[in-house]
């Protein structure tokens, strides 16, 4: 690991280059920054095995605000959809690294470099500051459907946010929120644009039927989460 590079603990932003006095993602100050190597050793990334295809990966201990990412294995290739904060050698190699939105990129520049994987993001979320130091292999601007995995890009929360399905699985991560088990959209943003994003998603929805939703720090049964969903999107 020759590339300087350092974590923020506070929120898990990975910063590429030079060590900046205060973190771009959080603000805070530079001397509880984290080396790649301190945070390497500190920090192991767990999965977890949800489905045959599907694992959640996390930092242990929690990393900041670290949001799960989840490993897909289509049966053609094999893919993390958003990314582990903390680089852990020990991981299982994956060819593609798909994004929902720019806020965590985590370390995806190394395990790129690592797993030669491709990496992919929204055109307009690769336009943020906070992802323009990451390199990215391809910029999408539409849905589509790549080795099992289907994207949609529902905008709101980001310009370019992106739902992700595979199977029976459905991809969401941090566009709608759980606490205590009720729902609510994600208050970091537009909140109009991720509202209609919210509608633009439910309309998706209707033409297909999943058991499982995995979102930025749960898994749970689909059918009790869109009951959910619902009851948000036509509340607004």
């Amino acid at each position: 690991m020759a590339i300087e590079q350092t974590i923020c603990p506070v929120c898990g932003y990975n910063m590429i280059g030079k060590c900046p006095d205060r973190c771009p993602f959080c603000g805070a100050y530079y001397p509880c920054f984290l080396s790649l190597e301190e945070c390497s050793k500190r920090y192991l990334v767990i999965e977890q095995t949800l489905t045959d295809q599907v694992s959640r990966l996390e930092s242990v201990p929690k990393l900041g605000l670290e949001h799960a990412a989840y490993r897909v294995d289509t049966g053609q290739k094999t893919f993390l959809i958003d990314c582990p904060v903390s680089f852990d050698s020990r991981i299982v190699p994956v060819d593609f690294i798909l994004f929902t939105h720019p806020h965590f990129l985590g370390a995806s520049n190394l395990y790129r470099d690592a797993f030669g994987a491709e990496v992919w993001i929204h055109r307009e979320d690769a336009e943020n500051p906070l992802a323009r130091p990451f390199p990215f292999d391809h910029q999408f601007t539409e849905g589509f459907t790549v080795h099992g995995i289907e994207a949609y890009p529902i905008g709101g929360h980001t310009p370019g946010f992106t739902i992700y399905a595979h199977g029976d699985v459905l991809f969401v991560c941090d566009y709608v929120f759980l606490d205590s088990g009720e729902m609510r959209f994600n208050p970091h943003g537009p909140t109009e644009e991720t509202q209609r994003g919210g509608k633009r998603l439910w309309r998706w929805l209707e033409e297909r039927d999943f058991a499982t939703v995995c979102g930025w720090n749960y898994a749970v049964d689909y059918d009790h989460w869109r009951r959910q969903f619902a009851a948000l999107v036509h509340d607004q």
